[in-house]
Parts: structure tokens; C-alpha cells; sequence
């Protein structure tokens, strides 16, 4: 066959056709491909930025007069680290959102912040695998809105692992801690805690003195 009947050949129109539709596939898959590896980055950034804590956790074997678990969070204040608060006492608050009597002590905790200011440490951390509505995961969204909907003026963290509850949870929600400036346990106590018992102990603990172990609690 020559040339010119090549040519011929190549030219006629169901030719033209599968060329055609060869060059439109062509470009199909080189606009979705992109597309494509977009929605999966998207996906993959959201799932990065938008933890949620999924494993409950247990009561932890924390103990008056043993070294305070270290830990370090990060909250609506910054970065907390207890390995370097300063050799002050720290108020270590486990909480969950959905719990009634952490959602009333947030207004006890205010005015404790408020009243001793930088002469202590105080830090509020998320404990629960479960959201305000007992329906889904707990996520960072939802202790932002924790804090907006009950005007939480002092630092609160989310915690994707829940580690500080594997260390500090008592045996319910709100645990409060008092670690001492040395580093110590000094009380821990569950349940509200009226603002006089927290005083009591924090005024002990900044004055180099032993606090009630269980902060005025007859439990």
C-alpha cells in the first residue's frame, strides 16, 4: 500500500471518530485525576484537623502524696505543661461536656481564676469520648462551644488521646486534682466542688502547708 493510500485510509471518518474520541478520554481523565487527588487531600486535612476522642477512659490509680502525672495539653490559653508550671500549685480539672455538674462547676472555676489569678496553675481537660449529647465522638469543636455556651474564662483542653483522664480521672466527672508546687499530689476530690473547700486547699497548698487530702469532702 503507499503512502498516499495511508493517508486515505487514515482520513475517513470512523477513523476521525476513534480519534477523536481517544483525544476527549485523553482529556477526561487528565481534568479528573487532579479533581481527584483535591477531594482526597481535602478529606485527608479535615481528618487531620478534626480529632475525636473514640476509647473511654478508666479510673486512674492516682493517689495523694505520689508524683503528679506529667502531661502537656493544648489549650484556649496556649500550651500547658505541668513539667514546667512554674513551681506554682495547679488545679487539674477532668471534665465532660455533657456532665451537669461540670457544666455548673465551670461557673466555681471562674471565680477561683479570677480570685488567685497567676499564684496557681488551673486547667480544665476534656475526659469523655462522648460530645455534649451523649450521640457522637467529642471533639475540639465541641469543648470550644463547652466553653463559649458556659463563659469558661480559664484555659480548657481537648484531649484526642483522653490521656490526662487515663491519669488524673477519679471516679467521676469533674475529677479536680491539687498538685502541689513541688510536684506532689496534694487532694483530689469528684463531684462540684463549692468554691470555700477549693479555697481552703489552695490557700494551704500556696501557704507550704497540707491541704485536706480530699478538699472538705466527708466521703
Amino acid at each position: 500500500m503507499s503512502r498516499t493510500e495511508r493517508r486515505l485510509l487514515s482520513d475517513t471518518p470512523a477513523v476521525r471518530a476513534a480519534a477523536a474520541k481517544r483525544r476527549n478520554l485523553v482529556l477526561a481523565i487528565a481534568v479528573a485525576v487532579p479533581a481527584i487527588l483535591i477531594l482526597v487531600a481535602i478529606v485527608l486535612f479535615n481528618n487531620r484537623q478534626v480529632q475525636s476522642a473514640s476509647v473511654a477512659p478508666e479510673i486512674s490509680a492516682l493517689k495523694v502524696g505520689v508524683k503528679a502525672p506529667e502531661f502537656s495539653v493544648s489549650t484556649t490559653s496556649g500550651l500547658f505543661d505541668l513539667a514546667k508550671s512554674g513551681h506554682k500549685p495547679t488545679l487539674v480539672e477532668v471534665f465532660a461536656t455533657w456532665c451537669p455538674h461540670c457544666q455548673r462547676e465551670t461557673a466555681v472555676l471562674d471565680k477561683i481564676a479570677a480570685k488567685y489569678g497567676s499564684t496557681i496553675n488551673l486547667v480544665a481537660v476534656a475526659g469523655s469520648e462522648r460530645d455534649i449529647t451523649q450521640n457522637g465522638p467529642e471533639t475540639q469543636a465541641d469543648v470550644i462551644a463547652f466553653a463559649d455556651q458556659f463563659k469558661v474564662t480559664y484555659p480548657i483542653a481537648f484531649d484526642p488521646n483522653l490521656d490526662v483522664a487515663h491519669k488524673y480521672l477519679g471516679t467521676g466527672f469533674p475529677t479536680v486534682v491539687l498538685v502541689g508546687s513541688d510536684g506532689i499530689v496534694q487532694s483530689i476530690r469528684d463531684g462540684e466542688i463549692p468554691q470555700a473547700d477549693l479555697a481552703s486547699a489552695l490557700d494551704a497548698a500556696i501557704a507550704g502547708k497540707k491541704p485536706d487530702p480530699k478538699m472538705g469532702s466527708k466521703a
